[in-house]
Parts: C-alpha cells; sequence; structure tokens
C-alpha cells in the first residue's frame, strides 16, 4: 500500500466526501479533547479542526480581534472561507477559551447564513484528581448529553459493543503511532520532525481504519528508508498547539533534528491507550480523557505532564528543548517558568521562542534555532 498520502498535510476534503457519498455524517472537532470514539461508533467521521497552511486571517481578525490566538483566528478563518464546507457542523469542549471563541463565532455566523449545520460545545473539568467522583461524574452526564444529539444527527443508536469496537481501532491507531515514533530513539533516525508531524496531522483528515493501513505500510517500510546522519543535535518540541510542519522544517535545517514532541497535534494524543471496564464503558472513556496527559488545561496533571517532558527528553536522549508558544496562549503562556528549574536540574538546555500561526518569523527562527544547535551540539 502507497503511505505518501501521510506525508501531504495539506487540508483536504477527499476523505470527507468519500465518506458522506455512503451516506454518513462529518463532523469537525476543536480539541484533541472530545471523545472521536463516541462520534466513531456512531458512524460519523471526526475530523480534528486545524489551521495548516493559513496564510492571513482578515475575517479572524474581525470577529476575534488581533488580540487573541492565530491558531483559533485560522481554524475561524479556514471555516469562514469554506475549507470544511463539507463537514455537517463541530463539535467542541471547552479546552481553552480561544477555541472556544472560534467555536462561537463560527456557530453565529452559520446561523446567520441558516445553513442548517450542527453545533455543539460541552466542557470538561479542569481539575480531576482532587475531586474525581465529582469531575467523573460530570463529564460522563456531559458526554451523555453529547451522545443525545449525536444519535439524532446520525441516525444511530449507540451500543457499548459498538463503543469498544471504536475503541479498539483507536487504541490500535494509538499503538502504531508510538511506534513510529520508537523509530526516532535511535542514534540515526530514519524520520525527521517534520515528517513525522506531517504523519500525526494525517489522523486529523482520514478515517481511522485508513490511517492504521496507512501507519502499517509505513512502519513495514521504514527499514528501507535511508537513516539521517547529517544532524548536530537531537531536540525535542513542547508547547502550544503546532500543526504547520514548516515550523519544523525551519530548524531541522539549521542542523537539529526533532526525535520527539509534546504536541496536541503530535504525540500527545497517541501516547496512551484506553483501558476498559466492561461494566462501564463511558466511564472508561471519561476517565481516559480526563487522567491522560495532553495539555496544562488540567490543573492537576501538570506537574505529571512536566515530570514526562524531563523523562522523554532524557530516554530519547535529547540534546536540547524548544519551547514554542503561541502569542496570548492561554495554556502555555506561563509554563516554561515551572519547566525551565526542572529541564536545568536535568542538565537539559531550552530554547524559549514565541511564534503566530503563519511563518512570518522564519528567518529570526531560523538564526535562534541555528544559534541554539550551535550550543548545545556534542561531538559523536
Amino acid at each position: 500500500m502507497d503511505y505518501q498520502k501521510l506525508f501531504n498535510s495539506e487540508i483536504s476534503g477527499e476523505s470527507v466526501k468519500a465518506w458522506k457519498a455512503q451516506g454518513k455524517k462529518a463532523l469537525g472537532v476543536l480539541c484533541c479533547h472530545v471523545p472521536v470514539e463516541i462520534l466513531h461508533a456512531l458512524d460519523i467521521m471526526p475530523v480534528r479542526l486545524r489551521a495548516t497552511g493559513i496564510t492571513e486571517t482578515p475575517d479572524g481578525d474581525t470577529w476575534m480581534s488581533t488580540f487573541s490566538c492565530s491558531y483559533a483566528r485560522g481554524i475561524l478563518q479556514h471555516w469562514l472561507d469554506g475549507v470544511y464546507s463539507d463537514l455537517d457542523g463541530v463539535v467542541a469542549t471547552d479546552g481553552c477559551m480561544m477555541t472556544w471563541r472560534a467555536f462561537d463565532n463560527a456557530k453565529y455566523t452559520d446561523e446567520l447564513k441558516n445553513n442548517g449545520k450542527f453545533h455543539m460545545m460541552f466542557a470538561a473539568p479542569r481539575v480531576y484528581g482532587t475531586y474525581k467522583d465529582l469531575g467523573h461524574e460530570f463529564y460522563v452526564d456531559e458526554l451523555k448529553d453529547l451522545i443525545v444529539e449525536l444519535e439524532k444527527l446520525s441516525g444511530n443508536k449507540l451500543t457499548d459493543e459498538k463503543l469498544k469496537a471504536s475503541i479498539a481501532k483507536y487504541n490500535e491507531a494509538r499503538e502504531l503511532v508510538m511506534k513510529v515514533y520508537e523509530l526516532r530513539k535511535e542514534k540515526h533516525p530514519v524520520i525527521s520532525g517534520e515528517d513525522c508531524l506531517k504523519i500525526t496531522l494525517a489522523y486529523s483528515d482520514v478515517p481511522v481504519e485508513e490511517y492504521i493501513e496507512l501507519l502499517k505500510a509505513f512502519l513495514a517500510d521504514a527499514g528501507n528508508r535511508a537513516p539521517i546522519t547529517d544532524k548536530r543535535a537531537r531536540l525535542m518540541i513542547i508547547g502550544s498547539a503546532l500543526d504547520q510542519p514548516g515550523y519544523l522544517k525551519v530548524i531541522e535545517d539549521k542542523g537539529g533534528l526533532f526525535v520527539n514532541d509534546a504536541l496536541c497535534y503530535g504525540s500527545r494524543p497517541f501516547n496512551s491507550t484506553m483501558e476498559v471496564n466492561d461494566k462501564d464503558v463511558l466511564g472508561s472513556i471519561a476517565d481516559y480523557y480526563l487522567i491522560r496527559l495532553v495539555c496544562p488545561r488540567m490543573m492537576d496533571n501538570r506537574e505529571r505532564m512536566q515530570q514526562w517532558v524531563v523523562d522523554t527528553a532524557k530516554e530519547f536522549k535529547v540534546d536540547g528543548i524548544v519551547y514554542q508558544k503561541m502569542q496570548y496562549c492561554e495554556c502555555w503562556g506561563g509554563e516554561s517558568m515551572f519547566l525551565d528549574p526542572m529541564l536545568k536540574e536535568a542538565g537539559i538546555p531550552m530554547l524559549t521562542v514565541e511564534r503566530e500561526e503563519h511563518l512570518a518569523n522564519a528567518g529570526q527562527l531560523a538564526i535562534r534555532a541555528e544559534a541554539f544547535v550551535e550550543m548545545i551540539e556534542k561531538e559523536d
């Protein structure tokens, strides 16, 4: 099977069109905290919305102002420009305030057009371990409300068996992605950080069944790929939502090689699988999405997440970390204050850079990246 589709990071509606040709629904998903297993079990194709390829956001600026995250404005711009016109609507959770505002404006403008799009926002607790029973109960209730509306949209009825089948599919995809990441532990990996991000972005645009087959084909051929031997420093990239592979390319062109990440479009949705309690399948989904290490929105998971960054950097023999934060990013804006002393204690240098969604500051980034690589590179 040809797996080159994995490396096309452009937003494509081909898979959505093919899915809908079967009489099924497809919904945009805002934030990786939306349980895609529920949508899939109801024959709804989840499409993770992103701003990849955006160059300007005139309408996004008008509706949200330039004092908001350009990633969220980019998603809204794509929505208003019709990039996602084949979708039947959007499902979102309160991952952050900026994507919430993007959802609000998409919903409002759709209603002005009277285009019949589906919109639903549901809430997820920001603390879990501290108030586990209350958080679990609240989130399950939110998911039940979501299921009622999705059943109406799809015309299908959700069962535990359908849910378990979907969970098994997504767990398989997660395990395969982690096998791709394992390839990056090698002294000379066969895949760059840019290409690995393209692979995880492909998850946003194709049905999970197709994604699994593409991953299997890539892994079967991985041994035939030439090792990357011309890089001078092993890097890890962390921080705000990053859906632009070109950002990694700028840094890798200056001698760095990204061997892991802590990104919500990268490793974070894949780095653990879901355990299922047959007596409480929906509760298992709630536990998974509240406990997994995805982003700093979960207030009582932040220390575990920060420690995971340090441990992963050591495991993958990282020479330095690039901490990129989107301007006006509420979730990642202050994390460096907590991470910096932990990384210094571990002896891992960190480069902190602010960015916008589009690559307007690529030249400045290249200069800083080259200086950082020269500072941390090690002799073989």
